[in-house]
């Protein structure tokens, strides 16, 4: 059952109501109840009013961090990325956080770091779609809320790599482009990964064009644990694509890259 929703809020949640908020199912009306207080709330009525969210649908996906939704656009159809605050892993986001200089000034309160979490994400998507890497383009950011182009067909999310079944052929070509896409990253968007694997890899089913998500944990190469992020984002992906027989090993890989971008060491 619904908790009783303050009065004040009341007129927030019709406006939202106005937005064509589909509720499918109950599970649907359950994760709208956790992620949907009073701030985030007034948030949604924000990005509604200023014409970025035109109609919110179901959920895509449930993590611990953060709910993301399916919505429409003006243009395309949307994922809203909602972090959530109450029960974010603080201390878990702070790592990737602290060592980053662009963001030296944020307080450490649990609040202030949500909203630079989402911020970071923001900006590491920018980079890399500017240096031709394939992720999902990112629109706004508003507090605790991250604005991206859904990476889909008909409102159905493209699955991870790790639910894909692929040929040799078409696993080497997978592998090789996924590599071009880690070293965009680091020698022309100056970022690592820092937590990529078989999830957070989109691939298009038809046409088999892998996307990379989740880059809320990419941190530039100041960071201090940056070598080590890339370190075991390159054993995941050695890890992941040894199954097609595919025998790189992810001290081959790093010493290529670092050698390709840091002749000097």
């Amino acid at each position: 059952m619904r908790k009783s929703i303050p009065k004040h809020l009341r007129k927030i949640e019709s406006d939202i109501d106005k937005m064509r908020i589909r509720q499918k199912d109950s599970n649907s009306l359950k994760v709208k109840d956790a992620v949907f207080d009073e701030a985030t709330l007034k948030s949604l009525y924000h990005l509604s009013k200023e014409g970025v969210i035109e109609a919110l649908g179901g959920p895509i996906s449930t993590g611990k961090e953060a709910n993301v939704f399916l919505a429409e656009g003006k243009d395309f159809d949307l994922a809203i990325k909602i972090y959530r605050i109450s029960t974010s892993t603080f201390r878990a986001m702070e790592e990737y956080i602290l060592g980053d200089p662009r963001f030296k000034s944020i307080r450490h309160k649990k609040k202030d770091v949500v909203f630079a979490w989402t911020r970071k994400e923001f900006r590491n998507l920018l980079r890399a779609e500017e240096v031709g890497i394939r992720v999902p383009k990112p629109i706004t950011t508003y507090r605790n809320i991250l604005v991206m182009q859904f990476i889909g067909e008909e409102e159905k999310a493209f699955p991870p790599l790790k639910y894909i079944h692929l040929e040799k052929g078409d696993a080497k070509e997978m592998f090789e482009t996924i590599l071009k896409y880690l070293n965009l990253l680091y020698s022309e968007a100056n970022l690592v990964h820092g937590d990529l694997s078989e999830y957070n890899i989109l691939v298009n089913p038809s046409t088999l064009e892998p996307y990379i998500i989740d880059m809320g944990q990419a941190v530039t190469l100041e960071h201090p644990s940056a070598d080590a992020f890339l370190k075991r984002d390159l054993k995941n992906l050695t890890r992941y694509f040894r199954k097609y027989g595919i025998e790189a090993t992810d001290e081959q890989l790093y010493k290529m890259l670092k050698t390709k971008n840091d002749p000097e060491d």
